[in-house]
């Protein structure tokens, strides 16, 4: 009889702890289904409703359960670490919520802004600054639950107070040895607000070329045209300098160098580069023409410029450019290509000091022996005579 007394007080803590956790259940089936009505009809929640869903399904019953145990008799045994491990429950699983719904949220403003329309610039833009303040957000959400987490247990409470009392000198060496944390923290906040990249930005790194493939809390990976990664921290972009080619814009112009003789009339390389463009989808029909940029001793430097609307169908033009202008060349002038000219004297020199004469100087052939001297044969006439 007295173990039924002593038993009885978390008979009726189970009891309650049964009916609220069968209130619990009935409330997600309620809001659950009333949600999957309204989110056809709303953009951020049809986001941030799915993403939540699950911290959710734990955070009422752990709620519901936390309420009953603190209305229990402080007299029950055990029920102090209960009451601790329910707190716990309860504040991880709001922190979870809490980052779960920061996640859709950034979720549903990206896809309200999709890169995959011709002009994304606007779009890069507001998916940059939304992924880096959404982990910004999601860091400082876990940073602050995970401390009121470890604020419910008492000898830690303590332990944080009379540390506060050394807090100057821990703080600037705790500042000196979190520098590298602290400084991707501030680049990323730098990065979201004056974007000096956005996603999908073609930049050259390191002597690179790639795209900006991802930007996290504490590096950006860009990837390389040859479907390499590059893993660059934050900090980097802040402290060093870079090309971006899609900062204002895609569009970009291309350059096609080329070396002819002088007597190459520029004409029909001008027709011709024109044809190439007009005949080629990846041209923008913005510039097309050739211009003599440079002289050597031997050749002219010949610089096409054509323009397109990315870096990507850039090169393709450019590649398309030289592989036409040089068949052209081959077909049609083939003397005119760069040539080396030589000139040989034969005047007799002047004596040197000494009254002696040097003697004259006959270059060899290029290449190959010299050809024999023959007579020509009746066979060798017989076809002079026909051509």
């Amino acid at each position: 009889m007295q173990d039924w007394s002593q038993r009885s007080p978390w008979v009726g803590v189970a009891v309650a702890a049964a009916i609220g956790l069968l209130v619990a259940w009935a409330l997600f089936h309620v809001s659950d289904a009333l949600f999957k009505r309204v989110l056809p009809h709303t953009r951020f929640l049809k986001w941030m409703v799915p993403r939540a869903r699950q911290p959710v399904r734990w955070l009422l019953p752990a709620l519901v359960l936390h309420i009953v145990v603190q209305n229990a008799p402080d007299e029950l045994g055990g029920i102090h670490p209960l009451r601790q491990f329910l707190t716990v429950l309860v504040m991880a699983c709001g922190t979870w919520m809490l980052a779960r719904a920061v996640s859709g949220l950034g979720d549903a403003v990206e896809a309200l802004r999709p890169v995959d329309v011709a002009d994304n610039l606007t779009a890069r833009r507001v998916q940059t600054q939304t992924r880096v303040i959404t982990r910004l957000v999601m860091g400082f959400i876990a940073l602050v639950g995970v401390a009121l987490i470890l604020m419910t247990f008492p000898s830690i409470r303590q332990l944080g107070t009379s540390l506060l009392a050394s807090a100057g000198l821990a703080g600037i060496a705790a500042g000196f040895a979190a520098r590298p944390i602290l400084g991707n923290l501030l680049a990323g906040l730098q990065i979201a607000f004056s974007q000096p990249i956005r996603l999908d930005d073609v930049v050259i790194v390191e002597g690179e070329w790639g795209r900006i493939e991802e930007i996290t809390g504490t590096y950006v990976v860009v990837r390389i045209w040859d479907q390499r990664r590059l893993v660059v921290p934050l900090q980097w972009w802040i402290e060093h300098p870079f090309q971006n080619w899609t900062r204002h814009s895609a569009d970009l112009l291309g350059t096609v160098f080329l070396w002819v003789d002088y007597r190459m009339p520029l004409a029909p390389l001008r027709e011709a580069l024109q044809r190439v463009c007009e005949g080629s989808p990846l041209w923008d029909g913005r510039v097309c023409l050739v211009q003599v940029t440079d002289f050597s001793e031997r050749a002219m430097q010949l610089r096409c410029l054509v323009s397109t609307t990315d870096s990507g169908k850039g090169w393709d033009l450019r590649c398309l450019v030289r592989e036409e202008l040089m068949s052209v060349m081959q077909r049609d002038y083939p003397a005119y290509l760069p040539q080396l000219r030589a000139q040989l004297d034969g005047r007799p020199q002047a004596p040197d000091s000494e009254g002696n004469r040097p003697e004259p100087f006959f270059p060899a052939p290029a290449s190959g022996p010299m050809p024999e001297q023959r007579s020509p044969t009746p066979e060798h006439e017989g076809a002079g005579h026909q051509r």
